[in-house]
């Protein structure tokens, strides 16, 4: 396993957020894309286009914090107590599947292990106590 990433939902303010907890503890943003660039996202609204489908800020040695802006028909639906996330990165897609079978086992699968637009091997799940999960494998570029 590569890595643990805390990944937070936000009912539109996710750059507002983010900016925040930059001011407050240092780093860089690394990452981020809006609705706009994602497949689909020319059937959004001009406001929903606008909002960040994902945000990374790197702190520290190498820390991140990760999040997106919830859009309607886009992610599953914010509310507080499920706008949190536990990514987990994994060190091959067989580890992801095996992660994810585990997490999903008598819980609820929200989107399944598949490759996806943006070249990783990813899927979340809700597990059998209620906790949301993000799997992920990123291929060595």
């Amino acid at each position: 396993m590569q890595d643990f990433v805390p990944y937070l939902q936000f009912a539109g303010n996710a750059k507002e957020a983010m900016h925040f907890y930059k001011s407050v503890l240092g780093g860089e943003f690394t990452g981020y894309a809006r609705y706009a660039e994602i497949p689909g996202g020319e059937k959004l609204s001009e406001a929903e286009q606008e909002k960040f489908i994902h945000i990374a800020l790197t702190i520290g040695n190498g820390h991140r914090i990760m999040a997106s802006d919830a859009v309607e028909g886009m992610t599953a639906g914010m509310v507080f107590g499920n706008n949190l996330h536990i990514c987990v990165f994994a060190d091959s897609e067989a580890e992801a599947d095996q992660f994810f079978e585990g997490l999903s086992d008598d819980g609820k699968v929200m989107m399944p292990m598949n490759k996806t637009f943006w070249g990783n091997y990813y899927g979340m799940c809700e597990d059998k106590f209620g906790i949301n999960w993000m799997i992920t494998h990123e291929p060595k570029k």
